[in-house]
């Protein structure tokens, strides 16, 4: 029997009269990847800042590793990391320096020994004394993500981790956050990029116009649509085009 990581039900969010949550139910199970996937304004930052305990809902709700968001927000926080849009590091600072910081105010034992540990697992090692204005965007967000598991937390969020890195960085997170998935850890995964949800999610919803209007594993959400016509070789449906024949449906509605 699977366990439940994340569960969301009904939850509502407005900004004065821009209604951005209109009733969102979701569950993630330990120790997968859960996408969620939207175009820009969607609402994903909305949720995920509902769901870290920095933004309060109106209506509906939710529990982060059995724990209620409002009631007992400090459990949350002790059993969650956020990674958001853009590299939260210390420029100044060497790697192994940004390590070791958080490690020590974390009150964690042998902070050095956290940051070493960390700095290999990431492919940091040969860059760790070097400060971290001279990293490349994906060293950057690989540090980023390393800081994150400071403390080992049960569920990382990560806010669009990819965005403005090229193709070879965005390869390079993905390979980071399947590491994260394989060793127990839950990753909530924001994101537009389509190709990054198919890669790497077990289960993928789509986020449109403030609800979720379709939510499984990417065969399931090829299964709403009619099989392909068999021609000369059977042609496989990307999630683009789900994604795309499924928002244009509701906006037939």
């Amino acid at each position: 029997m699977t366990e439940t990581a994340i569960q969301v039900k009904g939850l509502q969010k407005s900004f004065k009269k821009l209604s951005v949550l209109k009733g969102v139910d979701f569950e993630v199970e330990k120790g997968s990847i859960f996408a969620l996937l939207g175009s820009n304004g969607a609402g994903k930052t909305t949720i995920v800042k509902i769901l870290t305990t920095l933004l309060i809902q109106d209506s509906g709700t939710a529990a982060v590793n059995g724990f209620d968001i409002v009631s007992k927000p400090d459990n949350v926080r002790q059993s969650i990391s956020l990674t958001g849009q853009f590299a939260a590091v210390d420029e100044i600072l060497t790697g192994r320096e940004n390590l070791v910081m958080i490690a020590k105010l974390r009150h964690l034992n042998d902070p050095r020994q956290i940051a070493e540990d960390l700095l290999k697992r990431f492919g940091l090692t040969d860059a760790a004394d070097r400060r971290v204005s001279t990293y490349s965007g994906g060293m950057r967000r690989r540090l980023d993500i390393s800081m994150s598991l400071i403390g080992k937390p049960q569920v990382i969020f990560l806010d669009e981790p990819t965005t403005g890195l090229d193709p070879e960085a965005r390869i390079e997170v993905w390979k980071v956050v399947k590491e994260l998935a394989n060793s127990g850890t839950t990753v909530f995964l924001t994101t537009q990029y389509l190709d990054e949800a198919e890669q790497l999610a077990d289960r993928i919803a789509i986020l449109h116009e403030g609800k979720i209007i379709a939510n499984g594993t990417l065969a399931e959400l090829k299964k709403l649509f009619p099989p392909a016509k068999l021609e000369y070789v059977e042609k496989q449906l990307t999630l683009e085009e789900i994604f795309l024949a499924i928002i244009s449906k509701k906006e037939e509605r």
